[in-house]
């Protein structure tokens, strides 16, 4: 009493917030000072008259203090899977080759660098990187036939896979279609309680997943029945995303069911929701087959009467005595741990309910969908603050090697997750393991065991009462344990590249460096699939790989096993990405939304103008950087590339500064109508896209106004789109300078023109 009060709140949404239930309460001591910080606890100086309270005074919950936003470390996915050499590659245009590396070659005295294809009979193709979109990496069969150079086999595949992505597309439209014309529910947008959630987050958002937090938003306000993929890899804030979809829904008085592949991962997802939510009157419940009956019995009659807001549970959720009373969202956590009938059930509820799917490696029928357009799909690929790769070792097994990881493990406080995925040999291994280990303690996880076993146990370990879990694959669904930083896993080769990637994600949830040990038997004994995956695996260490060993994994399963028999000679024919290329120009085109052909303008001038292995020695890098270069054509940011070039590697030398220029040059000439622009000799020959011929009478008087094109040596032929100019030089070669500031005078002149 007669202290001054201050209230020092999580953010802007809590200030707005407690000022509302103030007003509302009508109080008459005087309003509180109040603004936003992070303190762990409140604080009275009585002598001074001064109290000092926080949101974890007023509401509890998690007092990790806002971590500021730094740079990502992660690896985004810039194609579907890049080129390697020794690799097999689709060439759009002339089909299955095998990548042979990048090579600088010099034609009619002028320098560029060409990527080497070679066909079959030995024959080589030399694409200019100026082509370098019409090369995609192959993904489909283990060992695909290679086709012969400007052989018909290649056409004739295809056709056949545009034939049956045409198929495919109609069916995929259906569907679309069949959710598009059920009218949705149109949320409201967003209010105080929802701004008060997410100003709570203890972290700032990451960019990628700000962004998937509003494309969520977008969705549920249209009115249209969404269907959102969320892909990001295991830690990357997926959950958090769906806790504001969830809140968003609750808030217009719907139900939301949240369904997770297993027990455990319920109960770590109620304890986050619950926590997320606790300040608001939110009723979260858990609902699973290892409930007593009557408690099972009891959580489904307050769902049907709309009692409970927000129901977790694994697929016992889906069974036949479950009816919500006003279902809004439905939230799937990793859809490809669910069987076909648990499948068929979620197809009939996400009809008519606004659907949000979280998983970190996409199953493909997922990414054909999402990939084709008729599925939306978020990706988040910004890491969370201080994550680090896991360090990983693939070998053969080494029981000295495991000793040492498991006692510098320990000896650092950590804990250990050694994966046995044997049940009826897992007592005896973790026997093993404590005649080795005597003074540690060692505990075993299976989902066989009795439930309320299995949760003791894992619950025991989370505390750290244990130091190292034998398990099974139980702990690869989304378990959060930072203390655990050691993985041990007795036989990889016995385990998908997914379900790998998966595991190895349950270690490195840090700040602490974490190490992963993948081990298989003899060599001899390992089958080539195997021998695939593994080798995936330790390649695949930076983060947010998540998309590219989904990829991965179709290519060393064979798409015909993931996509339905039906597919898989047109997928394995003509390679993964080309068959998804063709599958949505199919549903664009049924859609309606017949793609516009982007205007691309070929430059033939004789400049020297590629990337230098000087400047840039690593082969798969410069790739990369030609591809980005066309990127930043087509959207218009070769400058922001120059500067980022730059700051990478250096002031660029003069034949990359002449690519650059090309490159502005190449999107000038298509704006102003031009389709090829070659100089041959001193002749430059400028000719129209079709329909633009318009653009050659400008171009010619244009060109008449400038003292470097000879008199009466301007002609146009109509019927051929191409107009003539006879240049007042002759031999160019050594004046590209001075060439490419002609050329951009004539264009520049009539682009404003």
């Amino acid at each position: 009493g007669g202290s001054e009060v201050f209230l020092l709140l999580d953010g802007p949404g809590q200030v707005e917030r407690a000022r509302e239930l103030w007003h509302e309460k009508a109080v008459s001591v005087p309003e509180p000072r109040m603004g936003v910080g992070s303190l762990r606890r409140g604080f009275a100086i009585p002598p001074l008259g001064v109290a000092l309270f926080t949101s974890s005074d007023l509401v509890g919950g998690r007092t990790r203090p806002r971590r500021p936003r730094r740079v990502s470390s992660g690896e985004p996915v810039t194609s579907y899977a890049e080129l390697e050499i020794g690799k097999h590659v689709v060439h759009v245009d002339q089909g299955i080759g095998v990548y042979r590396g990048l090579e600088p070659r010099e034609v009619l005295g002028v320098t560029r660098e060409y990527l080497i294809i070679e066909y079959a009979g030995g024959d080589r193709l030399y694409v200019p990187t100026a082509q370098l979109s019409k090369v995609q990496r192959y993904v489909g069969a283990e060992s695909p036939k290679v086709h012969r150079l400007r052989g018909k086999e290649w056409a004739r595949s295809r056709r056949s896979a545009r034939r049956s992505a045409e198929k495919t597309a109609r069916e995929l439209l259906q569907l679309y279609m069949e959710r598009k014309s059920v009218p949705g529910f149109t949320f409201s947008p967003d209010g105080p309680w929802q701004v008060e959630l997410e100003s709570s987050f203890p972290y700032t958002d990451t960019p990628d997943q700000a962004r998937a937090v509003r494309e969520v938003k977008v969705d549920m306000e249209s009115g249209a029945v969404m269907d959102r993929l969320v892909c990001g890899d295991v830690g990357y804030g997926k959950t958090e995303v769906a806790v504001r979809a969830a809140m968003k829904a609750v808030l217009d008085s719907k139900q939301v069911a949240v369904l997770v592949p297993t027990t455990v991962l319920a109960k770590q997802h109620l304890e986050t929701f619950t926590e997320r939510l606790a300040p608001f009157p939110v009723k979260v419940k858990m609902l699973s087959r290892f409930l007593p009956r009557r408690e099972q019995a009891e959580v489904a009659e307050r769902v049907r009467k709309g009692e409970v807001d927000l129901l977790i549970g694994t697929h016992r959720m889906l069974q036949d005595d479950i009816s919500f009373k006003n279902l809004g969202l439905l939230v799937v956590d990793e859809e490809q741990k669910f069987g076909v009938e648990d499948k068929e059930r979620l197809r009939r509820m996400m009809r008519t309910v606004d659907t949000l799917t979280l998983t970190a490696t996409p199953i493909p029928r997922t990414l054909q969908m999402s990939i084709s357009g008729v599925r939306d799909v978020s990706i988040i690929d910004t890491p969370p603050e201080e994550r680090h790769p896991v360090a990983t070792y693939v070998g053969e097994f080494d029981m000295e090697l495991v000793r040492s990881a498991v006692e510098y493990e320990t000896a650092r406080g950590g804990q250990v997750f050694y994966v046995h995925n044997r049940v009826e040999s897992i007592r005896v291994a973790a026997e093993r393991l404590r005649a080795e280990f005597p003074c540690l303690s060692i505990a075993y996880a299976h989902g066989r065991m009795d439930e309320e076993d299995l949760e003791r146990v894992m619950l025991e370990f989370a505390e750290g009462a244990h130091d190292v879990l034998v398990c099974t694959t139980i702990i690869e669904s989304g378990l959060d344990l930072p203390n655990v930083n050691t993985l041990v896993v007795e036989r990889a080769d016995l385990l998908g590249l997914a379900q790998l990637y998966q595991i190895r994600g349950r270690v490195g949830r840090s700040g602490k460096r974490a190490y992963a040990y993948l081990f298989y038997p003899a060599r001899a004994s390992l089958t080539d699939a195997a021998v695939a995956r593994l080798a995936t695996i330790s390649e695949m260490t930076p983060l947010g790989s998540g998309m590219r060993v989904a990829l991965r994994d179709l290519e060393i399963r064979g798409a015909g096993n993931l996509l339905g028999a039906e597919q898989s000679g047109q997928i394995e024919a003509v390679g993964f990405e080309m068959y998804c290329q063709l599958l949505k120009e199919s549903v664009e085109i049924l859609k309606g939304d017949v793609p516009v052909a982007t205007e691309e303008a070929s430059l033939e001038v004789p400049v020297d103008a590629y990337i230098p292995e000087d400047y840039i020695s690593d082969q798969e890098t410069r790739v990369e950087e030609y591809r980005r270069l066309i990127s930043a054509g087509r959207t218009g940011t070769i400058d922001d590339f120059s500067a980022e070039l730059e700051d990478r590697f250096g002031e660029p030398p003069e034949a990359v500064r002449r690519l650059l220029e090309l490159e502005r040059l190449k999107w000038k000439a298509a704006t102003a109508g031009f389709e090829t622009v070659t100089l041959r000799g001193n002749e430059l020959q400028i000719r129209s896209f079709p329909e633009r011929e318009g653009s050659l009478a400008l171009a010619a008087g244009c060109a008449a106004r400038h003292d470097f094109c000879a008199d009466r040596g301007i002609y146009a032929d109509e019927e051929a789109r191409t107009l003539y100019l006879k240049l007042r030089f002759g031999e160019v070669n050594n004046r590209q300078e001075e060439l490419l500031m002609w050329l951009n005078l004539i264009i520049d002149d009539i682009f404003s023109g």
